[in-house]
């Protein structure tokens, strides 16, 4: 049988891929997968999204950006509700996954086997500088990763670390600026620059 380029294109659609969008508080990967998730939208491809249901800093059943863009969302207690979508969906959206179980990397590889496009977006780290639930895993399995970056708020260079403001050694704390601030590799570990 030949291969000709209808067969090509026929395919491509039915096989999904995975995105990861990472990086430290403040650095705007919700308001990326918003982009994306609106973007897909736009084309008219069916959209689902998804976040933890612990995540309700603002509202039950949105996903919003700290520049207050938002899209509805559906909250879920555990990663394998995400399989339980609709038949038609084309494009998954999944937020703040770093508080999903290590469950996560399993649901989207079965998600995009099924030929849907699935975008996660999550800390990489959590407040203590080490990788964050399951988004290493995420990571390993993509087909792209996008790593944003915050202004550091103490030299304003491009800070990839979520500085704990508060003391509280809880490994989820949920919070705002309140909490947390992003912050560099130099003023996260108050490196001196004598050096430099």
């Amino acid at each position: 049988m030949l291969f000709s380029e209808h067969n090509f294109h026929r395919r491509r659609d039915c096989i999904g891929s995975i995105e990861v969008i990472c990086g430290s508080m403040f650095s705007g990967k919700t308001e990326e997968l918003i982009r994306r998730l609106k973007r897909a939208q736009f084309a008219k491809l069916p959209v689902e999204i998804f976040k933890p249901e612990i995540d309700i800093r603002y509202g039950a059943n949105e996903v919003v950006s700290h520049d207050s863009n938002a899209i509805p969302s559906t909250p879920v207690s555990h990663s394998s509700a995400i399989l339980l979508l609709s038949n038609e969906t084309k494009v998954v959206g999944i937020d703040e996954a770093q508080f999903f179980d290590e469950e996560l990397p399993n649901v989207c590889e079965e998600l995009a086997n099924r030929g849907i496009r699935v975008i996660v977006a999550g800390l990489d780290m959590d407040y203590l500088g080490q990788p964050f639930g399951p988004i290493p895993n995420l990571m390993a399995i993509a087909e792209d990763v996008t790593k944003v970056h915050a202004v550091c708020v103490q030299c304003g260079a491009p800070a990839n670390y979520s500085y704990r403001t508060q003391l509280d050694d809880a490994r989820v704390l949920l919070g705002e600026k309140d909490k947390y601030e992003p912050r560099c590799r130099g003023c996260y570990f108050g490196l001196e620059d004598e050096d430099c």
